[in-house]
């Protein structure tokens, strides 16, 4: 079968231990993304099937119509919000999600945390210019770690928070509220109590049309001057111009993400800002997490070859 693997950012799919699965099929990996669809239709025409890299790019119906030879799309991760099923439905392209983990994105959110804090990647850089201790950093314990979305990173990350003897605060829908209760943590009153009482405050939660700019500027400007806002979710959650706009108020007094509105980046007014620490989405980008995801990837996509029953279809 001829299989296309796009957007492999890294170059890394054909280093993995799981890429030898795919042994005897034609495979082609690309290292960049295109958006136009008329490229996209050019680089795709011979391909029979997808493994598609999270997010990176969209397949719509626009794209689909002018795929006559694709019959299979393996998703990486569990999510396909990003493939119009519909329109896959209509053309007969079987869609399958995979698995997804936690435990990398919540590692990088707490990296980013104690990064941010401690000023780590501005004092590296000084000491690697001849400058000696030019900031004075901040620690996290007895400080508030609000988490905005207790599903399986959030309740991670959230024990991180623990171990360092931070105070947990949660919020987010009836079952994120609930599953902190059962877990002893304390629930806020409401959103803006957690953006108001959060001395580190981490979103967690999964885009959707109800969470699409959940946190706006009023939130934003509820946060303490000191506080730090770290989005390792999706750019999306937090209203356009927003964070720029309150990281150049001063509330909140910093902000570390992970992900960006249209990626990859190369320039955005963000990255001008000296309160932001940056990362160009890499939650997930980490081998044991890529061996997890291409591996069942591939597992899916080979069952599909072989005629065996898939029951982990999208939609």
């Amino acid at each position: 079968m001829k299989i296309v693997i796009p957007d492999d950012y890294q170059d890394c799919v054909r280093h993995l231990d799981a890429f030898a699965r795919l042994a005897g099929h034609e495979v082609a990996i690309f290292n960049d993304t295109l958006t136009e669809t008329d490229a996209l239709a050019k680089r795709f025409r011979d391909a029979e099937a997808l493994v598609l890299i999270r997010e990176r790019t969209p397949i719509t119906a626009e794209l689909l119509a002018r795929l006559p030879r694709l019959r299979v799309i393996s998703q990486t991760g569990g999510g396909a919000g990003h493939v119009d099923l519909a329109a896959c439905r209509r053309h007969g392209v079987t869609v399958m999600t995979g698995t997804a983990s936690p435990q990398a994105p919540a590692e990088l959110t707490w990296a980013l945390v104690l990064a941010a804090r401690r000023q780590i990647a501005e004092e590296a850089a000084n000491l690697k210019a001849g400058r000696w201790q030019r900031t004075l950093g901040s620690g996290l314990h007895g400080r508030t770690l609000g988490i905005f979305g207790y599903g399986r990173i959030g309740r991670l990350v959230a024990r991180y928070g623990r171990a360092f003897d931070m105070k947990v605060l949660v919020w987010g829908r009836d079952g994120s509220r609930r599953r902190a209760t059962e877990d002893g943590l304390a629930v806020a009153a409401g959103q803006d109590d957690l953006f108001a009482r959060s001395d580190v405050l981490s979103l967690h939660l999964r885009l959707n049309e109800g969470t699409r700019g959940i946190v706006g500027a009023e939130q934003l400007a509820r946060m303490k001057p000191d506080a730090l806002l770290v989005n390792t979710s999706r750019a999306q959650l937090i209203a356009p111009g927003a964070l720029e706009a309150a990281l150049t108020a001063g509330r909140p007094g910093q902000a570390a993400i992970d992900v960006f509105e249209e990626e990859p980046v190369t320039a955005h007014p963000l990255l001008d800002l000296p309160n932001l620490l940056a990362t160009p989405h890499l939650g997930y980008v980490e081998k044991d997490s890529y061996e997890l995801y291409f591996g069942d990837a591939f597992d899916n996509l080979l069952a599909f070859i072989d005629g065996q029953p898939v029951t982990n279809l999208a939609g």
